[in-house]
């Protein structure tokens, strides 16, 4: 009896890598899709946090906050804050130049509106570059 060599053949390889390729190609495009929605999520939830803490500063402080008041670790090249006051009311316009996919992120913040507004927004940011791509607006009352 012949002795076999032990190992794989070239068919045997080839058709593993065939099946680790199908498998590559079937799950790449379900991976794209969580990243592209878990960033319009983060944008979302960055907007909407930047402006919980706004309206909480006015709220506890009864004063005006500067952009470094409303939270740590937040991208000053791509986040801002602008906001009008009249008669103990503010109508606060949070905005950000980070891209996302725009479906996720008006289905998140209903609210929200795409925008091609310019590259500088005067706000509380002076370090905020960028053309702003998502902003939220909202109205409240200090009293």
């Amino acid at each position: 009896m012949k002795n076999r060599k032990r190992g794989f053949s070239l068919v045997e390889l080839l058709i593993v890598l065939a099946v680790i390729a199908a498998l590559i190609a079937t799950i790449t495009p379900v991976a794209m899709n969580a990243i592209k929605k878990s960033k319009a999520t983060q944008v979302a939830q960055n907007l909407k946090t930047l402006a919980s803490a706004f309206e909480n500063y006015v709220y506890v402080n009864n004063a005006d906050p500067t952009f470094d008041q409303l939270g740590r670790d937040i991208n000053k090249e791509k986040y801002n804050v602008a906001f009008t006051k009249s008669n103990g009311g503010y109508t606060v316009t949070v905005m950000t130049s980070e891209e996302a996919d725009i479906p996720t992120v008006l289905g998140i913040i209903s609210n929200a509106k795409t925008s091609t507004a310019g590259t500088y927004t005067p706000g509380l940011n002076d370090k905020y570059t960028g053309t702003t791509k998502f902003y939220y607006q909202f109205y409240f009352e200090s009293y």
